[in-house]
């Protein structure tokens, strides 16, 4: 097996983005990994930002110039408890035939249209497998083909068959493989390629989980943990982009669980990853303050996978919680930090 390339130190190159204007918001997005979730809308011309703060869920619509359209709140479906659940996160499904917003809570998932108007589904997490000192909740989203998975607490993936219109949403499959609480995953698109790797999933271990998708899920390869949280995960080619809580990112062949490079990316942990899937740009964030992207391929000759710095970013005196890619190609990229009641919006220059 040959050895992982060490990307240690890198050249910051010339500014790529700017500041642009940003969009508020009514309340600053909790200190979450991965909580910013974006939906391009290019037929209304339109950009849809999800963000969590708390028991809620602010949805919202901006213009190409960043100008606020409108706003929603989303909550924790009513049930029992003390106190109100805490959402994890929000993310928009592309599905083959629709598009649903999901969100997760302390409580269970939630499934709307994608402007949120309309709840159409809902599952209740169950307890039951966990101990009573032990917090019970749902986080990591992903849809593949017409299924939505998402990561439990116990390390299992909940695995849902969406139908192409109505409420009449499945919970068709739980995938194990994980022995300690999911916390994100990914998914590409696999063209009907037979064995293809289309899905991974990481955990607070920092263990990843390469899968097949289908009528049946088939776990291809584990990737072990080295004891650091991996937070965000990515997955684009057949290359695994994984960050983890030790500033570190590190590339994976999908089809092997082969370490290819290991980036020395941030000084702090890693709280979001996004891949702009038209030019194979990597964006990572961090609690450093910054945001660097990064330029994935494949070399001609080896085929092994190759990185350049394109772009690094500091977001002075703001713990970053969320960073997405705002259109395929990334040609722009939105920013969320604690105690920031804005989305920040930075452009191609």
């Amino acid at each position: 097996m040959p050895s992982p390339f060490f990307l240690r130190d890198f050249t910051i190159v010339a500014r790529m983005f700017r500041r642009e204007r940003s969009i508020p918001l009514q309340g600053s997005a909790a200190a979450l990994c991965n909580n910013l979730s974006v939906l391009q809308l290019p037929a209304r011309n339109l950009t849809l930002f999800g963000v969590v703060h708390g028991p809620s869920a602010q949805v919202l619509s901006a213009a190409p110039d960043g100008m606020p359209l409108a706003q929603r709140q989303l909550h924790v479906k009513e049930g029992a408890g003390v106190s109100p659940p805490l959402i994890t996160q929000v993310h928009w499904c592309v599905l083959p035939f629709r598009v649903l917003l999901v969100l997760t809570s302390h409580r269970g998932i939630q499934m709307y249209e994608s402007d949120g108007s309309v709840m159409v589904y809902w599952h209740a997490l169950d307890s039951g497998d966990t101990s009573s000192v032990q917090a019970v909740f749902a986080r990591g989203i992903a849809s593949s083909g017409h299924f939505i998975c998402v990561g439990t607490c116990t390390g299992r993936v909940l695995v849902f068959d969406i139908p192409a219109k109505g409420p009449n949403i499945v919970l068709s499959e739980e995938l194990g493989g994980h022995h300690t609480p999911v916390t994100d995953l990914a998914t590409e698109h696999a063209q009907g390629q037979d064995g293809v790797a289309d899905m991974v999933t990481a955990d607070d271990s920092g263990s990843l989980c390469v899968w097949r998708s289908g009528p049946e899920f088939t776990l291809l390869t584990h990737i072990p943990g080295f004891g650091v949280p991996c937070t965000s995960v990515q997955l684009w080619q057949g290359i695994i982009a994984a960050g983890y809580g030790n500033g570190q990112v590190h590339l994976y062949e999908a089809t092997t669980g082969t370490l290819n490079v290991q980036i020395n990316a941030h000084a702090r942990a890693i709280c979001a990853l996004d891949l702009a899937p038209e030019v194979g740009k990597l964006l990572t964030a961090a609690e450093d303050t910054f945001v660097h992207i990064w330029k994935l391929s494949r070399s001609l000759e080896s085929g092994c996978i190759e990185v350049e710095h394109c772009h690094g970013e500091c977001v002075s005196d703001t713990q970053v919680c969320g960073a997405r890619f705002c259109d395929p190609s990334g040609s722009s990229f939105a920013v969320t930090g604690y105690d920031v009641t804005e989305i920040l919006r930075f452009g191609s220059m």
